[in-house]
Parts: C-alpha cells; structure tokens; sequence
C-alpha cells in the first residue's frame, strides 16, 4: 500500500484524530452520513479494451443510447465536434444559468485550466452533451498556475477564498482535481439521476486510469443528497463557501477501484 500523503495527514491533525480512527461515516458529507460504517460497492464499467493506454468510450447506460467519453489533446479528434459541444454546455450552465464571470469566444466557456494536461468526461446522447466535468492532475503546471484549489490558497483566484481546504492543497501525481462539474438543464427531470451517477462513476474511472487513488474538487453542496444513492463516499475538507450565490465546498473522493 502507499503511504498516506502529507495532505490526508494535515487533515486528519485539522479534525484531532488520528488516521487509522477515522471511520467511513466520518469520512462522508454530514448530510449524508450514514449510522453504519459500511457501504454499497460502486460497480465501474469499463470499456472492453481498458488495458490500453488511450482513453476510450464507456457506455453504461443499458439501452446504449447514453455515453461517457473521456476526452484528452490526444484522442479529442476521434470524437467530432463533441469537445466544442461540451465547452458549449459549460457556458450553457456556468455562464448563461449561473451567470458566473468567466472566459468565453465563440459560444463556449474555457479557462486556464483547459490545458493538455487536462481530461474532459462528458456524457452524452447522439451528440447532445448531458453533463461532464474535467479531470486536471495535482501535479499541473502552466505559467504561474497549477490547478484550481492549490491556485485558490496562492491567492491567484478571486472568486475562491484562500482557505477553501482544510489542509495545503496537495501535489501528488495519486490525487486529481475535479472541476466544472454540470449537469446540463435540458435534461429531463426523470433522467438526471442517471446522468449524475454515470458521470460520477466516469469520474472515478477516468482518474483510476490515469493512476489516481483520490479525486479533490469543489462540488456544489447539493450534490451531496445524492451521494449516498448512489454508493459513493466522499470527505469534506474545506468550509462551505458562495459563488456568486452557489454554496460549494471541497470534497475528497476516494476511489475504491483502480484500472489494472
């Protein structure tokens, strides 16, 4: 097994306890806590070449009509015009609905984030992007930046407060950072359960391949009244805060399958 890294150290002297006492329900949102330390096993499928390198398309949905795409520099080329049509889908949500004051040309929403280090997960119907999120490891660097929540505590960022994590943010190649998290608002009431658990479990696999055993990020707090449902456990490690109206905080999210 690893060594537990500084950061989850730091986080456990934040909260007094020490590493091997702390349990699952500690470990969880306090809105979703459960009464008993165990939990559901999250199934991840994969797709049939998973032994390869690239990242390839996963489709989870059971009428095949739904799929998960894992987007990088290297493979976006593959897959048309559906990296345009997720960036377009962010500006849909992040700006248009959420009227957050971010970079955008030609329709589509993008910051300094959206590098070759970077991976994109959309889930997506015959084109039409339903949700996604991005993927940017620890170890990120461009210019002066390096990844959302380590930029934020370097105060680079003026929308997110300096001690949005407990803890020094980490830079370790096992722990990815999760970003732009969305689920599109077109999407049908009775299917946005669907969509939020693909795309979670997209997430994890995508950061398992890449060789993560935890994925950082800020989630919008709702999120976490789901969470449970859908088997999926995750830390706080930073205080709620507000984005121009949208409560969030940092989660940690271990992940409990790794790609061999």
């Amino acid at each position: 097994m690893f060594p537990e890294p500084d950061w989850l150290r730091q986080y456990a002297m934040h909260h007094h306890r020490d590493l091997g006492r702390i349990s699952r329900a500690h470990l969880v949102f306090p809105e979703i806590a459960s009464d008993s330390s165990e939990s559901r096993p999250i199934l991840i499928e994969r797709a049939a070449a998973a032994k390869s390198t690239s990242l390839r398309d996963e489709v989870i949905d059971k009428t095949g009509s739904v799929k998960v795409t894992a987007m990088s520099f290297q493979n976006m080329t593959q897959y048309g015009d559906l990296f345009v049509e997720f960036m377009r889908a962010r500006r849909a949500v992040f700006i248009d609905r959420l009227k957050w004051n971010l970079q955008q040309t030609d329709g589509m929403e993008f910051d300094q984030y959206d590098t070759p280090e970077a991976r994109w997960v959309a889930v997506h119907e015959y084109g039409r992007v339903l949700g996604g999120i991005r993927l940017m490891p620890t170890t990120a660097r461009c210019a002066i930046y390096s990844y959302m929540l380590r930029d934020a505590q370097k105060g680079l960022l003026d929308d997110i407060p300096r001690d949005v994590l407990f803890f020094d943010a980490p830079e370790d190649p096992r722990t990815w950072e999760a970003t732009r998290l969305f689920i599109s608002d077109d999407v049908e009431a009775e299917r946005r359960s669907l969509v939020q658990r693909m795309l979670m479990i997209a997430m994890q696999s995508t950061a398992a391949q890449a060789g993560a055993t935890s994925v950082i990020g800020i989630v919008p707090s709702v999120f976490a009244r789901w969470l449970k449902r859908i088997g999926m456990e995750a830390s706080p490690v930073g205080p709620k805060f507000s984005i121009d109206g949208t409560w969030s905080q940092a989660a940690l999210f271990p992940l409990r399958h790794r790609v061999q």
